[in-house]
Formats: structure tokens, C-alpha cells, sequence
């Protein structure tokens, strides 16, 4: 009897601990539910975008701001590939972007989106967004998925200070622009007033820069850009303002200077630091840079008259030879406004058709015979009547001249030559100055060839010329090739100023080169100056021992002649002969004997 007893004392007892347990369960499930109802409040009130994923990157959980900003309602998300709900491109390249939970998982870490980072919402709409990703662990530190937090990029104070960066800022080299500039300008200019110091501007700007940005292309040209502004920045103090104006110009403030050599020795610095070669992209860069200074307040009491002045001496800085710098003075503007009024008189004039050539003879050394010209451009102004090239060419180059003028000359010394051989006469190859801004024309061996065609001129009666200084700043696979086309058509390429430049003989022989002219300063010094002679004999040798024609320009007087034919030297040309002479006296000249003796 005692034992049955015990027996139903231990199952009634058994009965009561389950029912405790099935309560406790509830219990708990009843607070699970409560804490999972709060989670949901708690993440549907904050102001960000919260998706979670599970280990296999598919979308568990989206908040109602998620639901907003990505376009997808919870219901339809959940399961879905999270790169199907968060497509996620960069801004800039329009490339997918990583994604974040998958590298958040991968790295088990906490990661920061991409840059720039742009939502493709569900309508195809577009969104700038901004956060981060986190994996998520179980109680055991097991993984178990991830959560990305991110919010609208444009709403945020860190957008807003990037835009403000960005509008005080130019994109390529992140140097202050012209906004930022006036306004430190304007500041400097302030407390210069209230301290009795003076302020400077350098207005700088690249020589020859178009020249590398077309020849090796735009990419090329920004890193150079890059490396300048780099070189500029490290030029100058930590107080000083190094501004990109635009293009390949720059402008350098210098807040506080007390006397105008404060000024000038920053210029003299930075020409001698940008001089340095630059390494870019396989390719060795050699680059000048032209300076201008003006000064507050000498030079001028506002940002506009200083910003002009500073710019104005730039202008004659290029003019005077380029690879310098010079200070401002109250001429420099009135030269300023004598070219502006010569470029427009050179514009009508181009159009008006009022330039004309002339030709001036060379000589082969041994016969004496004329065996070819070079082509002058002249023009008869009608304000200041006949001027020589070295008075408007700088002008038309500034201004950017140079290649409509270039097409006139040889369009006009086809027209010329191919009208002389239909009057039954003999005629002689001409040749024809190209600038390096021709040179780098992507369609100068098509323009070329529709004058030829038009004209019916014989290729073989043309020749190029280009100086070797260009010829540097051309080593490009384009330029070779433009001028490999040209040679290719019958026209003869000649370097002019041989000896004036640095184009090292390895550069020479990827040059379809037919002629090489000795510079005149060479041939002018040759008989006192034992430099010059050793130079000239070099040059003759080095050209003949290409199988190329040399010849000597700038030759005035016998003396020199005798020392040219005693180096072997083939042809010359100078005063010596004739001076360039009308297409009417040249046409008589092939007429004659074509005899040019010297000139006593």
C-alpha cells in the first residue's frame, strides 16, 4: 500500500513540472515576442536603411526606411539575392560596385560602401548613398549573415561638406579654383591694407602643353597636370595658394610679401622645379612654363585689375622667349592693346587674302645652281605697312594663328608652283614652315593631299620643314606617323634650326628625314667662335653619314661659304645670294640660268 502510494505522489508530481514548463515556454515566447515586436519598432523608427542578409547573401529583414529608399517592399525582398534589391553602382565609372554584405562576411569585419556610391532602386530611379556593412554572429560567435546600414548621401552634413569642397575645388588636380582663389585673394588683399605688406600674383601658364595633350592624349595630359600641381604646392608656403585657373593654367598667391624680390626668387623657384623631366607613363616629358608677377598694390588694388596685370605679364613673358617669368609694368599693356588690335587687323586679313610669300633661293654648294626655296609669308599692313614675320607670327601664335596661317602658305606656294610649270617654265621643290601646332592637325596629311589634288601639284615639289626644337616636343607614335604619311605621299621633310635643340640621334632616325638645316647663330659664329666650328662640322657629318641633305643657313659672306664647301657641306643659303625675293623676280630667276652667284 505505502509504495502505490509513492507512486502517485511522483506522477502527480511529474504532471505539475511539465505544466511548470509549458508555462515557462510561453512565458518566454511571450517575451521573444515582445523583444522582437520592439526590435521592429525600434528599427522601423531610426532614420536609416537597415537589410539584413543570411549566410547565402539573400535578403531576411528589410526596415520600412529600406522599403522606402530601395523601392522593394519587405514581402517581396525577403529571400530575394540582396544584389536584386541593393544594386549598388559606382558613380563615377557606372561599374557594379562590391557588395558589401558578401565582403562584410568574407573579411568579418565592419566595411564602409565605395565612394560615390549610387543605389539603383527598384523603378530604375537613381540614389546616392552612404554607410556601412557588418557581419552578424550567434550567441556561439557562429556567423549567421549580415546588416547594412546606409542612409540618403544627400541629406548628410558629410555631403554637404563634400559639396562645398567641390565647389571651391577643381576635380583633376583638388587645388583651390577661382572661387577659392577670389576669396583668399580678397582676404589677403584686406589684410595687406590693415599690415603694410604687400600681396603677389604669378599667373602661369604651360608652354607647349596642347602640344603633349594632343600628340599623347588626354589622359597623359592630366598627369602631367597632377605633377605640376604637385610641384607647385611643394613650391610654396603653407600659407600661400596654389589655384588651377583652368586649362593649363595656374595661379599662384602669395599672401605676404615684402618687397617685389620676394616674388621674383618663388618664380625663379618654380620655373627651375617644373623644369625637371616628369616621368609619365612610359613617357619622359620635358615641360616650360611661362610667369607672370603683378603685385598689390603697385600693380593694382583689386582682385580683377591684379588678376589682369598678372595675366598681361604672362602674355610678354611667352612673347620674350618663353621659359621665364616677368614682372608687370604699366607698357606691357599698352603692347597688350597694339596686338590685340594686330590680331583682329590679321584675322581680315587672312580672310581678305592680303598676306603674300616671298621666296628666298638655295644654293647647291659645288654647281651654284638654285635647287630649291623656302617660302616667307610677308604682309603689307595699312596701319603699319609692310611687316616681317618675327613682327606678327608671335602674335598669330598667341592667338592661336598659327594654323590657319600655316594652311594659306601651302595652299599659296602649290597655287604658285603648279601655276609657273602650266606656263611651260622650270620650277624647284619650295619648302614650307610647319608649326608644331600643324604638326599635331590629326587630318594635316588629308588637308595636305585635298591641295595637292586640287592644285595637281607634284608631291616631290613640296617640302615640310620643322624645327627641331618642335620635333622634341613631337616624338609621339602619332607624330611619326603624320609625318611617315607625308612622306609617303612624295613630300620631302626637312629639320630646320639643326643643332638648336636637344633631339638626341636615336629620336632623328624615327623621322622620315630627307634635309637638315644648320641654325644660323651657328653658321654666323662658325669662323670666331671654335665651338661653333667643331658644332658645324659635327652636324654636316652626322646628317651625311644619315644619307641626309645638309645645308647651312644664314650664310653672309664668302668666308663663311669657303668654310661650308671645305666641310663638305651641300647646300646654303643666306644674303650671301639673294635676299627673299617676290614670286615675280623668283619666277625669273628659274627662267634664267638659275645661276645664283654671290652678292658683292
Amino acid at each position: 500500500m505505502k509504495q502505490e502510494a509513492i507512486g502517485q505522489i511522483c506522477a502527480f508530481d511529474d504532471t505539475a513540472e511539465q505544466k511548470h514548463a509549458d508555462a515557462r515556454l510561453r512565458e518566454a515566447e511571450a517575451a521573444l515576442q515582445a523583444t522582437t515586436e520592439w526590435a521592429q519598432v525600434t528599427l522601423n523608427s531610426i532614420g536609416d536603411a537597415v537589410v539584413t542578409t543570411d549566410l547565402e547573401c539573400r535578403v531576411t529583414y528589410l526596415n520600412r526606411v529600406a522599403e522606402t529608399l530601395t523601392g522593394w517592399s519587405s514581402a517581396d525582398a525577403l529571400g530575394k539575392p540582396l544584389a536584386q534589391v541593393l544594386t549598388l553602382i559606382h558613380g563615377q565609372t557606372f561599374q557594379p560596385a562590391t557588395n558589401p554584405a558578401q565582403r562584410a562576411m568574407e573579411e568579418n569585419r565592419t566595411v564602409g560602401l565605395a565612394m560615390d556610391c549610387v543605389l539603383i532602386r527598384q523603378d530604375g530611379s537613381q540614389l546616392q548613398i552612404e554607410d556601412s556593412a557588418a557581419p552578424i554572429h550567434d550567441r556561439e560567435g557562429c556567423l549567421k549573415g549580415a546588416v547594412i546600414v546606409f542612409h540618403d548621401a544627400c541629406h548628410s552634413p558629410t555631403h554637404a561638406t563634400k559639396l562645398a569642397y567641390q565647389a571651391q575645388h577643381d576635380a583633376l588636380t583638388e587645388l583651390p579654383n577661382r572661387i577659392l582663389l577670389s576669396e583668399r585673394l580678397s582676404q589677403a588683399i584686406g589684410l595687406a591694407k590693415r599690415h603694410t605688406h604687400q600681396v603677389a600674383l604669378l599667373y602661369l601658364d604651360l608652354d607647349n602643353f596642347k602640344t603633349i595633350n594632343d600628340s599623347l592624349g588626354h589622359a597623359v595630359g592630366d598627369f602631367l597636370l597632377q605633377s605640376v600641381a604637385g610641384r607647385l604646392s611643394e613650391s610654396v608656403r603653407d600659407t600661400d595658394t596654389v589655384c588651377r585657373q583652368g586649362g593649363d593654367e595656374f595661379v599662384v598667391l602669395l599672401s605676404e610679401v615684402e618687397k617685389p624680390q620676394d616674388a621674383v626668387r618663388i618664380a625663379k623657384k618654380i620655373l627651375s622645379t617644373l623644369a625637371e623631366p616628369y616621368q609619365i607613363c612610359s613617357n619622359e616629358l620635358h615641360v616650360t612654363i611661362s610667369i607672370g608677377v603683378s603685385l598689390y598694390p603697385d600693380h593694382g588694388t583689386d582682385e580683377h585689375t591684379l588678376l589682369h596685370n598678372a595675366d598681361t605679364a604672362m602674355y610678354h613673358a611667352k612673347k620674350s622667349g618663353r621659359n621665364n617669368y616677368q614682372l608687370f609694368s604699366a607698357e606691357m599693356n599698352d603692347l597688350r592693346v597694339q596686338n590685340s588690335h594686330l590680331e583682329s587687323q590679321l584675322q581680315m586679313a587672312l580672310k581678305a587674302d592680303d598676306l603674300f610669300l616671298n621666296f628666298q633661293p638655295r644654293i647647291n654648294i659645288a654647281t651654284g645652281d638654285v635647287v630649291s626655296a623656302e617660302a616667307l609669308v610677308r604682309w603689307q599692313n595699312p596701319t603699319h605697312g609692310l611687316m616681317q614675320p618675327s613682327a606678327f607670327l608671335p602674335v598669330a601664335e598667341a592667338r592661336g594663328l598659327m594654323v590657319p596661317i600655316g594652311y594659306w602658305v601651302l595652299g599659296e606656294t602649290c597655287r604658285r608652283l603648279q601655276a609657273w610649270r602650266r606656263e611651260g617654265g622650270d620650277i624647284v621643290p619650295i619648302a614650307v614652315n610647319m608649326s608644331a601646332m600643324q604638326l599635331r592637325d590629326k587630318t594635316l596629311p588629308a588637308r595636305v593631299a585635298e591641295i595637292l589634288s586640287k592644285t595637281g601639284l607634284d608631291p616631290h615639289f613640296l617640302e615640310m620643314e620643322v624645327s627641331e626644337s618642335s620635333l622634341m616636343h613631337l616624338y609621339t607614335n602619332a607624330s611619326i606617323s603624320t609625318l611617315l604619311e607625308l612622306n609617303h605621299m612624295g613630300i620631302r621633310i626637312a629639320i630646320d634650326d639643326f643643332g638648336a635643340g636637344n633631339l638626341c640621334p636615336k629620336h632623328l632616325q624615327c623621322f622620315p628625314i630627307d634635309t637638315v638645316n644648320i641654325a644660323p647663330c651657328f653658321t654666323h659664329g662658325m669662323l670666331d667662335n671654335r665651338e661653333d666650328a667643331l658644332l658645324v662640322k659635327s652636324l654636316i657629318n652626322f646628317g651625311q653619314n644619315l644619307s641626309l641633305r645638309v645645308s647651312a643657313k644664314g650664310v653672309e659672306t664668302l668666308e663663311q661659304l669657303d668654310h661650308l664647301e671645305l666641310q663638305g657641306c651641300d647646300g646654303a643659303q643666306g644674303f650671301l645670294f639673294s635676299k627673299p625675293l617676290s614670286a615675280t623676280d623668283f619666277h625669273a630667276l628659274l627662267g634664267s640660268d638659275r645661276q645664283c652667284l654671290p652678292v658683292f
